[in-house]
């Protein structure tokens, strides 16, 4: 695998592709029920997709506002869920991607904080994110978890967003063009 993007979910297809992984993680991989991995906050939440030339590696939802409100105690506070990458993509950077694209979405829409719900064999990954756990463990179809919340930082880098793989070029130091590579 030579490279990918991310994005926001974009028309029905993307939509599709986002589904089809979550089916393929979740409900064929984890064996969650079917009926539990699709939920009513699907049509609101804001997806994004990670798309390489094989076709869709990964996927996670934000949900924000009144929607949120129930999983994290706050309407400045997104809900990170549904983070899913391929097997074929694990290990190359796109779960990392995903969260980093969900909390700039988040940013956007003016979130101070994202929680999520992580899988406890997930704990590590997220904590290298610099989210920290909080409260007790607690099932989830039938799986560990923990709930977990990291504080979004409001423009870092020359007015940019925090990115922790922002690269400044040229390499001389000099401000100048500010790329991200995934």
């Amino acid at each position: 695998m030579t490279g990918y993007q991310v994005r926001v979910a974009g028309g029905e297809a993307d939509l599709e592709a986002c589904f089809a992984v979550r089916k393929q993680v979740f409900v064929v991989e984890q064996r969650v029920p079917e009926e539990i991995e699709y939920d009513a906050y699907d049509a609101g939440a804001l997806h994004v997709l990670a798309v390489g030339a094989e076709g869709p590696l990964g996927t996670g939802r934000l949900l924000y506002g009144p929607e949120a409100l129930a999983r994290t105690g706050g309407e400045d506070i997104g809900s990170l869920g549904r983070l899913a990458v391929t097997a074929a993509a694990r290990g190359l950077g796109v779960g990392a991607a995903l969260v980093r694209a969900i909390e700039e979405a988040a940013r956007e829409r003016g979130l101070s904080a994202v929680d999520l719900h992580a899988q406890t064999h997930a704990l590590g990954f997220y904590e290298r994110l610099g989210y920290v756990a909080y409260g007790p463990e607690f099932p989830d179809a039938g799986i560990p978890h923990r709930a977990m919340r990291r504080a979004l930082a409001q423009s870092t880098v020359a007015g940019y967003p925090e990115r922790s793989n922002w690269t400044l070029l040229p390499p001389d130091g000099r401000l100048g063009r500010v790329a991200w590579h995934a």
